[in-house]
């Protein structure tokens, strides 16, 4: 098809699309309550409809009343029922999908159901959407004049009891339309291979004679397929090979310890970044401008917000607020109603909303994923920051990382313990822990206190992880791919000393 009624198709998508956005950006709280409203009134009929008297249920104030908050763990029997075949129990049309989510903690695996209301109208109507905003702010874009390099799981699908269960990112392929492939690379049939490490030479294989206009996948893969690409092809940089390159879509991790690596890669001051906030439960928010990396909530894709304020450590207990409650700056934990018959699920995620005109959010961490050992609330966000600044000061560059507590023994104080596996290491690795200590202390008033005098905490007790130890140690667990996370922070030990038992005796600081 020619590039130019192309740009015209998508010119008309994507002003068709604008003009719906402005309605929830005009009216958010209403079309919020009117989506709940529909969604009740669809599913009035199914058993937990039945159970919970959606027939007659007409306000946001009884549906809060009358339902309770839910996790995975509570919703699983149904939901194993659903993979059986059984219909009608928290969604009326048949789920025949269901995405496989090991999250970054469980070695148990989840399945999420994924509705055809779910697919076509969240899933892939945020990838429409990204593309609509990406190209409404860059119209000398040439995005269409080549292919989009994806990079998902690495999960085949399985089909089992009627139903199909996968990666995400496999059952998002496995549906698109045939001519859909045709603008992206590598080939289904590589996308879907099992083997991760396969996988990994078949893509550079069939990708670096391709023209290639855009990236997407989670940051932490993609750099190792970016690297593995140079090493094969003897390239200094990843423009030499695709020199069109012009936008990489990211999500899943955060991006903040990646992006000085990724701009040595892609050395182009207009290279653009998109971020993007998705999981198998839904699509929930685009990065909507060039250069301001907040995400815009997407609230019209059949997905109700609710939120739980994180100050009261993310309990059910804790009041829990509609969107039009929600205050800039605050932690939360969000909570879900979907289109797939999820019914005040929590996802695990946390947020923190930076505007609510638009609704605008950075996504914070996981409800699981802090250390809390001593009162100083530690959150994935205040942790990138650090490591961030550390990098910057000392010339590092971080591939992985975890953390977690020493606990107190004694008369010893506690303290926190990393193990960082460095892709380009700092000189001083004492110096790298004293500027990541007092990065903490600048954006952490809790940890600031216990750390004041080693009153509570001494200083952090920092480990040079050997090369590959969080690929090694992924892998052994079988979980290599674009699926699957690096657990960053936990209030336990369990995964430390996992991973310091597969990491040689160094000296640390």
């Amino acid at each position: 098809m020619p590039i130019p009624l192309v740009n015209s198709i998508a010119s008309w998508f994507l002003k068709k699309r604008i003009h719906q956005m402005e309605l929830f950006l005009k009216y958010p709280n209403e079309v919020q309550n009117e989506l709940l409203l529909k969604l009740i009134q669809k599913a009035k009929n199914t058993e937990v409809g039945k159970h919970f008297d959606f027939q007659n249920m007409k306000s946001y104030t009884e549906f809060a009343q009358r339902v309770p908050i839910i996790t995975y763990e509570a919703m699983e029997p149904d939901i194993e029922r659903s993979r059986k075949g059984e219909e009608n129990i928290f969604w009326p049309s048949p789920i025949k999908w269901f995405a496989k989510s090991s999250g970054t903690t469980s070695s148990k695996s989840k399945f999420i159901p994924v509705s055809e209301a779910s697919l076509e109208d969240c899933h892939y109507a945020g990838s429409k959407d990204l593309l609509c905003v990406y190209l409404n702010n860059n119209e000398e874009s040439k995005l269409f004049t080549g292919k989009g390099l994806r990079l998902g799981g690495s999960k085949e699908l399985y089909r089992d009891n009627g139903t199909v269960y996968g990666d995400l990112s496999a059952i998002l392929i496995d549906n698109m339309p045939f001519w859909a492939e045709f603008s992206s690379t590598p080939s289904n049939d590589v996308s879907l291979m099992s083997d991760w490490e396969t996988k990994m030479k078949a893509i550079v294989t069939e990708t670096v004679h391709e023209k290639v206009t855009s990236l997407a996948g989670v940051p932490s893969w993609m750099l190792t397929l970016l690297n593995t690409v140079l090493e094969q092809t003897g390239k200094g940089n990843v423009l030499e090979i695709w020199p069109m390159l012009e936008v990489y879509f990211h999500g899943g991790v955060s991006f903040d310890p990646y992006i000085d690596q990724y701009e040595r890669l892609l050395p182009r001051k207009d290279f653009k970044y998109y971020e993007i906030y998705n999981a198998s439960e839904g699509f929930f928010a685009i990065q909507d401008t060039n250069d301001n990396k907040e995400l815009l909530l997407m609230l019209d894709y059949g997905i109700f917000y609710e939120f739980i304020p994180m100050s009261g450590g993310g309990t059910e207990q804790e009041r829990i607020v509609p969107l039009s409650e929600v205050e800039i700056g605050k932690n939360y934990a969000v909570v879900i109603t979907t289109n797939a018959g999820l019914w005040r699920y929590m996802i695990g995620d946390t947020v923190r909303f930076t505007s609510t005109d638009p609704y605008r959010i950075k996504v914070s961490g996981r409800t699981k994923h802090f250390i809390n050992a001593f009162g100083e609330e530690l959150i994935i966000e205040n942790a990138e920051h650090a490591l961030k600044e550390a990098c910057r000061r000392t010339e590092a560059e971080i591939a992985d990382y975890t953390a977690a507590p020493i606990f107190m023994s004694g008369k010893e104080k506690g303290a926190h313990e990393w193990l960082i596996e460095f892709r380009k290491k700092p000189a001083d690795l004492t110096q790298f822990t004293q500027v990541f200590d007092k990065a903490l202390q600048s954006v952490n008033s809790d940890y600031e206190a216990k750390r004041k005098n080693n009153m509570t905490l001494t200083r952090p007790k920092v480990h040079d992880a050997r090369p590959n130890l969080f690929y090694d140690w992924l892998k052994n667990k079988g979980k290599l791919g674009g699926q699957h996370k690096i657990p960053r922070l936990s209030n336990d030990r369990n995964h430390l000393e996992e991973l310091l038992s597969m990491n040689p005796q160094k000296q640390h600081f």
